[in-house]
């Protein structure tokens, strides 16, 4: 039994062709009948042949390979987003080499070592939390490297990203908080130093001033984790006055935990209570009360990214072409846990 990938001589020295007629059928060149194309293939599928991919990136300077780093590979939006990579590469012809930082800056650099290291074609990125100096992206678009960032949006001139509108989502939010009643409404905001939280919060802001409600710099307070936005939920019904009525996280992890607190304070969601998230997790519709968030659409953002790198990879598109971000629509998904049945 041959245990060696077959070759193009393998398929020639079975056929009694020459290598030239083999790869030139293979390609489907008009000068080769379609009789001798059909013989090649078949001898091709018998041996069980796959063109030599190293040798496939020398001719073309390529290795048909990207490298995408994100934050958390067990984030919902995050493995939404890889869905839409990964449907679009392949679809392409690409391979897709997947780190995840774990919000690390030290972990960030080490994966764009190991993808160079790889002879990648290009990067998609979502940075870390930790990230505040893009020095390292910056080296890698200066040596001509292509980068499209998703999600969230380093301070780097000239860089090309994919986003959803943040501030809409986080208006509407609050908005529909608002016109259910609530007027005390705290946002559990995410990590300042990220755009995305920056819109956010934004988003929140105008929202109430649009509405008459005077912002309350208490009511805005950050928050990484479900177990921190459970503290801070607790703590801040144990000291405000008077109590907050309603909680918007900036994710739903935040969200969720603000229902925990909220719950183990003897307060009734949504009848008391007013709470709303972002990114629909899958469990939005499975906890009680049903969650209200802010859709995402991850697998496009994966998509339209995917398609815009390879595009620059290969020089379909000049990256002077994007003077801002492409941005996405999200959607509010109503459910339970932010419409009183009765406004007071």
């Amino acid at each position: 039994m041959k245990l060696e990938q077959a070759t193009i001589k393998d398929i020639a020295r079975e056929l009694n062709v020459s290598s030239s007629t083999v790869s030139r059928a293979l390609k489907d060149y008009p000068g080769i009948s379609e009789e001798t194309k059909k013989k090649v293939k078949e001898m091709a599928d018998k041996l069980n042949y796959r063109p030599n991919a190293i040798a496939l990136s020398l001719r073309k300077s390529r290795s048909f390979t990207i490298g995408v780093i994100i934050p958390e590979v067990v984030h919902f939006f995050f493995s939404t987003v890889i869905s839409g990579i990964e449907e679009v590469a392949f679809a392409r012809g690409y391979n897709v080499i997947l780190t995840q930082t774990n919000e690390k800056l030290a972990r960030e650099k080490s994966s764009i070592d190991t993808m160079l290291a790889n002879q990648i074609d290009g990067f998609l990125v979502s940075y870390s939390k930790e990230t505040t100096d893009f020095e390292h992206f910056s080296t890698l678009l200066d040596r001509g490297y292509p980068i499209v960032f998703f999600d969230r949006v380093p301070e780097i001139d000239g860089a090309i990203h994919v986003v959803v509108d943040d501030y809409s989502g986080a208006y509407e939010a609050t908005k529909h908080l608002i016109l259910q009643g609530y007027s005390r409404i705290v946002h559990l905001a995410g990590p300042s130093n990220l755009k995305i939280s920056q819109e956010r919060i934004r988003g929140y802001k105008d929202a109430l001033t649009q509405y008459g409600i005077e912002i309350n710099p208490d009511y805005i307070v950050e928050s990484r984790t479900d177990e921190e936005a459970q503290k801070i939920t607790t703590h801040l019904l144990n000291t405000l006055s008077p109590k907050p009525d309603a909680f918007f996280g900036n994710n739903d992890m935040a969200a969720v935990g603000a229902m925990m607190a909220c719950k183990a304070a003897g307060l009734k969601v949504p009848d008391q209570i007013g709470i709303v998230g972002f990114s629909n997790w899958q469990f939005c519709s499975m906890i009680d009360p049903s969650l209200t968030s802010v859709a995402q659409p991850g697998f496009r953002i994966g998509a339209k990214a995917t398609d815009i790198l390879l595009d620059l990879i290969e020089k379909k598109i000049n990256p002077e072409d994007f003077n801002k971000s492409v941005v996405l629509e999200t959607e509010l998904l109503v459910r339970k846990s932010s419409v009183r049945l009765e406004k007071v």
